[in-house]
């Protein structure tokens, strides 16, 4: 008789259930577009984008640079923020920042 106790296991892939879709063309260039930057509130995150958005925008002189920043770093940007996003931005940018 085996009396050892059954061994489980977690997979923390899960299971995602989406459609697939084509990636956005590649611009040609990025002068004068508008810049979006998403920070998701990780501790360094702010700074490395802000960062990052200078250097981008020394090279490219956007005519806006917008900052959005998430309700924190586990959650989901909020469908209203992905279309305002959309809707005022040609280029998105956004990291980690661990």
């Amino acid at each position: 008789m085996d009396f050892r106790p059954p061994l489980y296991g977690y997979d923390p892939r899960g299971l995602v259930e989406a459609e697939p879709r084509s990636l956005s063309p590649r611009l040609g260039d990025l002068r004068g577009l508008r810049l979006g930057v998403l920070d998701n509130a990780k501790m360094k995150a702010g700074r490395l984008l802000t960062y990052t958005a200078g250097i981008l925008n020394d090279e490219f002189a956007f005519s806006q640079v917008n900052t959005y920043v998430k309700r924190g770093f586990s959650y989901t940007a909020t469908p209203e923020m992905i279309e305002q996003i959309a809707a005022g931005n040609d280029v998105v940018i956004t990291a980690i920042g661990d």
